[in-house]
C-alpha cells in the first residue's frame, strides 16, 4: 500500500508558470493553471500505476495561515497573479473530479495537511510518498517508510539521502531552516549562516539551543566562528521564532481516515463532465489511449 500526498499549491503554480499553452475555459476564465494540475496529476496516476492505492492532494486556500499572525514577513498572496488566485477552488474541484481526496486548508498551510497525512499514515502504509519539493517537508521523512519525491528533477528522498545531501536528520530541518532562512516562506534566517555552516553545526548539536556560545566547541573548519557565534547569540529568539515558522503541524484536524483515502480510480461520468465545463476534452481520449483506470462512475 502506497499512499500518495500531493502538494496542490505547488502543482498549480508550477502549472500556471509551465510552458504549456494557455488555456480559456468556455465561461471565458483563465484555467491554464486548473487544467495543467488536472494533466500532472492524471500523469502521476499513470505514472505510478499500479502503486497508487490511496491519494489525497492539499492546498493553500487562502494562502495566509496561523503563521502570518507569528510573523509579519511570512508569505502571503502580494506579487501572486490574480488570475491564478482565482483558480484555487477550481483546481480543488478539478482534483474531486478525478476521485481524489482533497484536503482544502485555511488555518493551516497544505504543508502542514501533508505532514499529518505522512504521520497518520506511515505505520499503516508500505510507504507514504510526499510529492513536493519543499525542503520543510524533509522533516517529515522516516527512514524509507516515508519519503519525499521531486517529481521536476525526477528524485526520490529518503531519510539516508537527506542525511547525504544535508548533514542533518529530519529532526534538525525547522532548525536548519532557522539559520539559513527559507525565501519561499519568507523566513529571513540569520545573517551569515549559510547551508554547509548551519549542516555542520546541526550535524553534532542538532538543535538551535544545544548549539554552545564558545567558538571553541564547533566543528573545526567553520569559517569566522567567532562572528557567527556573535550574531547566534544577538539572533537565538529570532531563529527560535523562525524554527516555529518552518515546523509543521503534524495534527491538523483532517476529516479522513486512511480508508477515506482510497482511490477507486477516475470516476468517468464526473470527469468527463468536467471536461466539458473546462473545454479539456482533449483529456478523455488521452486517458483512454493510457487504459486509465475508470472505475465507471
Amino acid at each position: 500500500m502506497r499512499v500518495h500526498l500531493v502538494d496542490g499549491t505547488f502543482e498549480l503554480f508550477r502549472a500556471h508558470y509551465s510552458k504549456r499553452p494557455g488555456h480559456v475555459a468556455p465561461a471565458g476564465w483563465d484555467a491554464k493553471a486548473t487544467v495543467g494540475l488536472a494533466s500532472s496529476l492524471l500523469a502521476l496516476l499513470h505514472d505510478e500505476g499500479e502503486a497508487v492505492t490511496h491519494v489525497a492532494v492539499a492546498f493553500d486556500n487562502p494562502i495566509r495561515s496561523f503563521r502570518n499572525d507569528l510573523w509579519p514577513g511570512y508569505k502571503t498572496d502580494d506579487g501572486v497573479p490574480r488570475e491564478l488566485l482565482a483558480q484555487f477552488d477550481a483546481a480543488e474541484a478539478a482534483v474531486r473530479a478525478l476521485g481524489v481526496t482533497v484536503w482544502s486548508m485555511r488555518e493551516f498551510e497544505a504543508d502542514d495537511a501533508l505532514a499529518t497525512g505522512a504521520a497518520r499514515f506511515r505505520d499503516a502504509a508500505v510507504q507514504v510518498r510526499i510529492l513536493t519539493p519543499d525542503k520543510d517537508l524533509g522533516q517529515c521523512l522516516w527512514g524509507r517508510q516515508v519519503v519525499q519525491v521531486d517529481r521536476i528533477r525526477k528524485r526520490e528522498i529518503d531519510e539516508e539521502a537527506l542525511l547525504a545531501r544535508r548533514g542533518i536528520r529530519p529532526e534538525s530541518v525547522p532548525d536548519y531552516l532557522a539559520l539559513v532562512g527559507d525565501e519561499a516562506d519568507g523566513i529571513p534566517g540569520l545573517a551569515g549562516f549559510g547551508a554547509r555552516t548551519a549542516s555542520a553545526l546541526l550535524a553534532r548539536f542538532v538543535h538551535l539551543e544545544d548549539i554552545p556560545l564558545d567558538p571553541g566547541r564547533w566543528p573545526a573548519g567553520i569559517r569566522g566562528a567567532a562572528t557567527l557565534v556573535r550574531a547566534l547569540d544577538a539572533g537565538r529568539e529570532a531563529a527560535i521564532l523562525y524554527r516555529r515558522l518552518a515546523t509543521l503541524v503534524r495534527d491538523v484536524p483532517l476529516a479522513e481516515s486512511l480508508e477515506d483515502v482510497r482511490w477507486q480510480g477516475i470516476p468517468r461520468a464526473r470527469f468527463e463532465a468536467w471536461c466539458d465545463e473546462l473545454g479539456a476534452r482533449s483529456l478523455v481520449p488521452a486517458l483512454d489511449a493510457r487504459r486509465a483506470r475508470w472505475d465507471g462512475g
